[in-house]
């Protein structure tokens, strides 16, 4: 009876956890295979790269570096990862599954290049999981933590909001966590649905304290991720999935480092400012291209990379010379960050607005399944919006 009740003391664990335990490890190594994998063929990945709502456009290879090597995102991110950990003996990274390298292999090979005291896996826990970051950056240390998919993070957001952004401020800068990094997988992936599809950037936009940043590609990822891990405040920085396999392009193998809270003015233009992050940056180029051809429009593309603080005078210089903004991210339309930028540029740019700032977002719903290219804002939608404010 013993051994009885203790198999369904376990069973009973393991339901209860549920996204929260097992099957969620299970879960999400399906879904890294099942749309991220390299084992897929070459005519299922030419498949895949049609049917995406974007066509990822890399950078000029960057010479000021030094030596390159072509990079897909994961790729960067672990390059980032081992430049940190070869030149900071106190840094360490941790979360679930890092010490295999993750479901979506960033983290493969540190473990045996560094040790296990120094990359090691956690238990399925997010508030333990940040909340032991906190501890070992109050230390001193570098803590790089991993939240196995952004959608999870929510467990740590007490953690995260009311004591790693507060820590300084509280003791009266005694002491603070400064040095602590979480890494997220973020946005939609293509089939994520509910539970590995959401862009929760808004909701730690408004907690003062903390740092949260998106990449659009590889030799972004890698500048940027270096950047928060040396900050001396706490940052979130959630990498797009989407684009761990489907982005590469030319990397630097030494470390740089591309600075925080500066937008990027992608494409200059005349007529009409675009605004977005992450995956999102690659439709609104694709836009831009749209309207220049078919509409004869001069499209300012700008990726704003930081999302809080955010570089408000990029956008807004570029607002008093277009006349017109269109802001577009995946997470929900109500409520999501475009709402901040609009407001603020409304306030600051009104006398020089030809039109209504437009927003394309996701719509106010849970992220679909199969419904997903629907709740996606494509680069269709981006275009209507655009005619639409060419036109008022």
């Amino acid at each position: 009876m013993a051994v009885v009740a203790a198999a369904a003391g376990w069973l009973l664990r393991l339901r209860a956890a549920g996204a929260e335990g097992h099957w969620r490890r299970f879960r999400g190594v399906r879904l890294a295979r099942g749309f991220l994998h390299p084992s897929a063929t070459v005519e299922d990945a030419a498949q895949r790269r049609q049917v995406a709502h974007f066509t990822f456009q890399p950078d000029p290879e960057p010479r000021e570096y030094g030596q390159t090597q072509k990079m897909n995102l994961f790729q960067s991110v672990t390059s980032a990862l081992d430049n940190s950990l070869a030149k900071d003996p106190t840094a360490v990274i941790f979360g679930e599954d890092v010490a295999f390298g993750g479901v979506f292999r960033c983290t493969v090979g540190l473990r045996d290049k560094y040790g296990k005291d120094r990359v090691f896996n956690t238990p399925l826990c997010e508030q333990g999981i940040v909340g032991f970051g906190i501890g070992i950056a109050v230390t001193g240390a570098t803590a790089i933590a991993e939240i196995q998919f952004a959608d999870y993070i929510f467990p740590a957001f007490d953690q995260i909001v009311n004591e790693a952004a507060k820590y300084r401020y509280r003791s009266g800068d005694l002491f603070n966590c400064g040095s602590l990094t979480i890494r997220s997988p973020w946005g939609c992936v293509g089939h994520g649905a509910l539970y590995h599809s959401q862009s929760p950037e808004a909701f730690f936009a408004h907690c003062p304290g903390i740092k949260v940043v998106i990449p659009r590609s590889p030799f972004q990822a890698k500048g940027l991720l270096l950047s928060c891990i040396e900050d001396k405040n706490p940052c979130i920085f959630f990498e797009p999935k989407i684009l761990y396999r489907a982005a590469a392009e030319q990397v630097p193998i030494e470390p740089y480092n591309i600075p925080l809270s500066q937008a990027e003015v992608i494409q200059e233009g005349s007529d009409v400012t675009l605004v977005a992050w992450g995956t999102q940056v690659h439709v609104i180029r694709e836009v831009a291209s749209m309207a220049k051809e078919k509409l004869g429009v001069s499209c300012e593309v700008i990726d704003l990379r930081t999302i809080i603080p955010w570089d408000v005078d990029t956008v807004c210089k570029s607002v008093i010379k277009t006349g017109r903004l269109l802001i577009s991210h995946e997470a929900p339309l109500t409520g999501g960050f475009a709402s901040e930028i609009s407001s603020t540029v409304q306030e600051e740019c009104f006398l020089n607005l030809e039109a209504p700032i437009s927003r394309v977002c996701g719509y106010d719903t849970p992220f679909p399944h199969i419904f997903e290219p629907f709740y996606i804002p494509d680069k269709w939608k981006c275009y209507d919006a655009l005619r639409k404010m060419i036109n008022y």
